[in-house]
C-alpha cells in the first residue's frame, strides 16, 4: 500500500471530530489538520500507524503486517493509549496539551490544540543553523522546564529533536509528538516498533534492551542545540561509539557562543551515558548562568527574538 493511502481521507469522521487534511507523519503515527464537530475547534489529530509493524486495509482497519507483528503492534497500542491518558492529566505551558484521545479503526487517536508558530526544523534550515546564543538561552530552559515535569512522572520523551520542537508567537517553545513516549519501567524492556532518530538518539535508545532514562532525554536536548548552531543532526551516535570524531562544540564554535553553553552542550552529548547530566535540573543550574555570549550581533529585545523566531524580522 503506499504512503498517501495509509491516510485518512479528507472529510472522513470519527468520535466528534472530522479529518481535513495530512499534517506531516513519521515511522509511528500520521498527524491530521481536524475539526471539533461540536464547537468548530481546530485541532491536531494524530493516528497511531507504525508503519514497520502495520498497515491500513481497504475498509480503513489498522492491521499488523503479519502474525509476528501482531503482538508488537498490541503492546505499542496499549502503550500509546497509557501514555495518551498521562498526558491528559499534564498541564505545563511548554508541553502540547492532550484534549481527548479515543480508540476507533483498531488504533488510538491522540487530539490536541492546534497551535499557531513555527517548526524549529524549518527554522534552522532556513537559517543553516547559526542561531544565536540568545536565541538557544530563550528556546531550551522553557524545553527543560517541560520534560522536568515529564520526568518526574517517571515518562521518557525518546524523541527531542528540532522536528518535534514548536516555536509560538512570543517565542515560547512547544515540545511535541510523543508518540515514542515510555514510563521508565517499561522502557528498559525492548520497545515495540522503536523510534530512532539518528543524530538525536544516543546509543542506548538503539539497543533493544538499552538503559534509557532521562540522560536519554538530555542527550537529545544537547544534540538539538548542536543543531540549531551546526544546521544539520550530529553525527549518529552509534559512529561515535566506535570512532568518535565529533569535534566538541567548546572547541568547534569557541569564538561564537559562550564556554559554559558549549560546554553544556558537550557534557550533555557524551557517548557514554553514564558521563552525562543524570537529571534536568543538573542542566538547568548550568544554562542557568548568565553569561554575555562572544557573538557579534546587534542587541535586540525578545520582542524582537520573538519576531526572529517566527519568520517576521
Amino acid at each position: 500500500m503506499s504512503k498517501s493511502l495509509q491516510s485518512l481521507p479528507a472529510g472522513t469522521e470519527l468520535d466528534g471530530y472530522r479529518f481535513e487534511r495530512v499534517l506531516g507523519g513519521g515511522g509511528f503515527s500520521i498527524v491530521y489538520l481536524g475539526t471539533e464537530l461540536a464547537n468548530g475547534q481546530v485541532v491536531v489529530i494524530k493516528e497511531y500507524l507504525p508503519t514497520r509493524l502495520a498497515e491500513r486495509d481497504a475498509a480503513g482497519q489498522i492491521v499488523p503486517l503479519g502474525e509476528a507483528e501482531a503482538d508488537k503492534l498490541n503492546r505499542g497500542r496499549k502503550l500509546f493509549f497509557q501514555e495518551a491518558s498521562t498526558l491528559a492529566n499534564l498541564k505545563h505551558a511548554n508541553i502540547v496539551r492532550v484534549l481527548n484521545f479515543f480508540q476507533d479503526n483498531g488504533t488510538v487517536y491522540m487530539v490536541m490544540p492546534f497551535e499557531e508558530g513555527k517548526n524549529l526544523q524549518d527554522y534552522l534550515q532556513a537559517r543553516k543553523g547559526r542561531l544565536s546564543e540568545r536565541f538557544l538561552r530563550t528556546v531550551f530552559p522553557p524545553l527543560l522546564d517541560g520534560l522536568a515535569l515529564l520526568h518526574s512522572r517517571d515518562i521518557l520523551h525518546l524523541d527531542i529533536k528540532p522536528g518535534n520542537i514548536h516555536i509560538r508567537p512570543g517565542g515560547q517553545p512547544l515540545l511535541l509528538d510523543f508518540g515514542a513516549v515510555h514510563g521508565f519501567g517499561e522502557s528498559r524492556r525492548a520497545q515495540p516498533g522503536q523510534v530512532i532518530s539518528p543524530g538525536f538518539s544516543p546509543v542506548e535508545q538503539y539497543e533493544p534492551n538499552g538503559y534509557v532514562g532521562p540522560w536519554t532525554d538530555i542527550y537529545a536536548i544537547g544534540a538539538t542545540m548542536r543543531a540549531c548552531i551546526e544546521g544539520r543532526a550530529p553525527v549518529d551516535a552509534r559512529e561515535r561509539r566506535v570512532r568518535d570524531e565529533l569535534k566538541p562544540a567548546s572547541l568547534a564554535f569557541r569564538k561564537r557562543y559562550s564556554d559554559e553553553l558549549l560546554q553544556a552542550i558537550d557534557w550533555t552529548m557524551e557517548v557514554d551515558p553514564l558521563l552525562r547530566p543524570q537529571n534536568v535540573a543538573t542542566l538547568q543550574e548550568l544554562l542557568r548562568k548568565q553569561v554575555e555570549p562572544p557573538v557579534d550581533e546587534p542587541a535586540s529585545t525578545l520582542g524582537k527574538l520573538a519576531s526572529t523566531l517566527l519568520g517576521k524580522g
